[in-house]
């Protein structure tokens, strides 16, 4: 396992990285999902306790089985939060901004490698998160796209019975993975000063126009 081979530096992997749900048929090489996943174990987690676990299927056949698993619960958590049932209860305006989303639902069964991220007791999220998020940049540096993706607990028996995950085992992510079929970033985020504070709740921060526009306080 060769970590040079991620040359892409984190400046460029950080500002170009962005939600891929569209995929080409393109296999994943074993070499890049094991440095894909030595960079998701090298986050940081509580305690060094090392609880995040990933589950990688690259078997067509599986694959195609929780695709159909998934597109049920994308619908499930749509009519639980809209109340849809299928793409005739959209607008146009929600089929424009759904419409990313909803492929991906129809697609999964088509990725190339789906990587489950998991954790043993005592199942604390915050140690996997940070392992998600190297496991994402390390797939950029690579050229190959991810996105982080929920189940729905209407599906959770059947998935854990489809791939054997002991029921003391957190489900967090499914992340599917695969060469674009579309292109990287830039990405378009709100401005920073609008979204980050100094010191305290609403502070303004130095970069923002209307601070900067004052000058330097007396």
């Amino acid at each position: 396992m060769d970590h040079t081979r991620l040359s892409m530096t984190l400046g460029d992997a950080i500002f170009t990285q962005r939600a891929i749900r569209r995929f080409r048929p393109d296999p994943v090489p074993i070499a890049d999902l094991e440095l894909i996943v030595s960079a998701a174990a090298k986050a940081p987690n509580g305690g060094n306790s090392q609880i995040a676990r990933f589950l990688a299927v690259n078997d067509p056949d599986l694959i195609r089985e929780f695709g159909a698993l998934y597109r049920e619960a994308w619908w499930a958590k749509r009519r639980d939060a809209e109340g849809w049932t299928g793409p005739d209860d959209l607008t146009e305006a929600e089929r424009v901004q759904w419409a990313s989303s909803m492929r991906l639902a129809d697609d999964m069964s088509g990725v190339p490698c789906v990587v489950f991220a998991l954790s043993v007791p005592p199942n604390g999220a915050g140690s996997v998160l940070p392992a998600t998020q190297n496991l994402m940049l390390a797939a950029r540096g690579l050229g190959i796209g991810s996105v982080p993706t929920t189940l729905h607990p209407s599906v959770e028996d059947r998935f854990r019975e489809m791939f054997g995950i002991p029921a003391e085992v957190a489900f967090h992510f499914a992340i599917p993975l695969g060469y674009p079929a579309g292109s990287f970033g830039p990405t378009k985020r709100r401005a920073t000063w609008e979204t980050t504070y100094l010191n305290r709740w609403d502070g303004a921060v130095p970069w923002a126009p209307a601070a900067a526009s004052a000058g330097p306080s007396s």
